[in-house]
């Protein structure tokens, strides 16, 4: 009976090691997600409507990710990215960008995790 008891601890053991490494990956990932998420829908143009331009910021859980950017005319539609590393951008952001880039900082990373 003793060795049976041993044997089901030890494949418990076991059970719980292989857990712990699969969780370990899981978070790895999981931090490099993108999961936090910031949209600004605006009207850059005033004979446009409808606000179909838009910003939008993807950031993982360190806050690296991008801004796209598209803003719609009647002649047309431009689209920018600009890259986003620890929360803050190489180049020059606009209101709407910034906007979205503040409101995926403050959404938490995906899992509660930092």
């Amino acid at each position: 009976m003793l060795g049976v008891h041993l044997a089901r601890v030890r494949k418990a053991v076991d059970d719980v090691e292989r857990v712990a490494v699969r969780t370990t990956t899981v978070e790895r990932d999981v931090r490099r997600s993108l999961g936090r998420i910031g949209l600004v829908r605006f009207n850059p143009f005033e004979d446009t409507g409808g606000n179909q331009s838009f910003a939008l910021a993807i950031l993982d859980a360190q806050g690296d990710g991008f801004v796209v950017s598209s803003l719609h005319a009647r002649a047309g539609t431009r689209v920018y990215a600009k890259a986003i590393t620890g929360g803050l951008s190489e180049g020059a952001l606009s209101e709407e960008e910034s906007e979205a880039l503040r409101r995926a900082l403050a959404k938490p990373a995906a899992g509660g995790l930092s």
